[in-house]
């Protein structure tokens, strides 16, 4: 629950305290995936899971939710998918790889170099999320989370800000 920094407005002379109730006991997490395809309007997919700190609680996404997320995201764009993404640890994980193993004739993956968040067009949309999240003083976590969704939800309607971080890769959106 510590907020991240960010600029705002105060009297000359007296800078703005802020003051958040809260000892950091809680975390949201976001998944997902910008997809493109030629001819159709580009579309955010995502997930999101809150950690408040409870007994056999995940802190965070297992390999079966990104399974899932890829799953999902090819139930909504119906077609077969070429999933390109990072290095992340639970991307490697043996379940995932034969996941993909099982499923190569709709699923093609690349993988991009080891740090390279200038090539992932999701760190684009994190950085539009966090972004609108720097000055939020929220009281708990569900208020974090809401405005995260409310966020998220408002880039899913704005294809254009999906093709800017899509096109801030540097990939081109011809097709």
């Amino acid at each position: 629950m510590t907020p991240p920094r960010a600029r705002t407005w105060g009297r000359v002379g007296q800078t703005p305290v802020v003051r958040v109730r809260g000892r950091g006991s809680g975390r949201v997490s976001m998944a997902g995936m910008a997809c493109f395809k030629p001819g159709r309007r580009s579309r955010l997919i995502y997930t999101i899971r809150e950690y408040r700190g409870r007994k056999d609680e995940p802190k965070g996404f297992g390999w079966r939710d990104f399974r899932d997320l890829v799953v999902r995201a090819r139930t909504q764009l119906g077609g077969p998918i070429v999933l390109v993404w990072d290095n992340v640890r639970l991307h490697l994980t043996a379940g995932m790889k034969e996941f993909i193993d099982a499923n190569a004739e709709w699923l093609t993956v690349f993988q991009l170099p080891a740090y390279a968040p200038d090539l992932n067009p999701t760190e684009g949309i994190w950085a539009l999320v966090k972004r609108d999240l720097g000055n939020l003083a929220a009281a708990d976590l569900g208020e974090i989370t809401r405005a995260v969704k409310r966020r998220l939800k408002g880039i899913q309607y704005r294809p254009d800000l999906v093709d800017g971080c899509i096109a801030a890769t540097g990939l081109s959106l011809d097709g």
